[in-house]
């Protein structure tokens, strides 16, 4: 198995793995923060795009863990967290620098105008599959321009 393991610790790492996570999709449910620990995790079901180019079927995903270190404070808005069963979209990872120091908000981009801000001391960031692949007959398709 070809797993993937990254680890990011600034902005263009984080850049590296918002693309790999571009179009997983996740359960409400499988959100989680540990305030004690300073740690949210969501696990996701991940589009596999170093495998999709030049494709034109046969796609795969992957069951992978996306977890942050060092947050100390989570919002949500644009979903029901009281629904574990409701399935998001994440589309992209961005940060914001909070002032000249590390800190700042990782936000979690998801499709529906909904998002997932998280406040963090610095950028620490890990996405490591966790499973096998599966294969899946559709490609996340983009608006042009989008």
């Amino acid at each position: 198995m070809d797993a993937l393991k990254l680890l990011a610790l600034d902005e263009e790492d984080l850049a590296v793995v918002s693309a790999h996570v571009q179009d997983a999709v996740f359960k409400v449910g499988g959100l989680s923060y540990d305030a004690r620990r300073h740690q949210f995790c969501v696990v996701i079901n991940r589009f596999v795009w170093e495998k999709a180019e030049g494709k034109r079927r046969n796609f795969e995903r992957r069951r992978a863990v996306l977890l942050f270190k060092c947050v100390s404070a989570v919002r949500s808005v644009g979903f029901d967290r009281a629904d574990p069963e409701a399935v998001l979209d994440l589309l992209a990872l961005s940060f914001s620098r909070k002032a000249e120091g590390p800190e700042g908000t990782i936000e979690l981009v998801l499709a529906g105008e909904a998002s997932i801000a998280l406040d963090v001391e610095c950028i620490e960031a890990q996405l490591a599959d966790t499973g096998g692949a599966w294969e899946t007959a559709f490609r996340p398709r983009h608006p042009e321009g989008a």
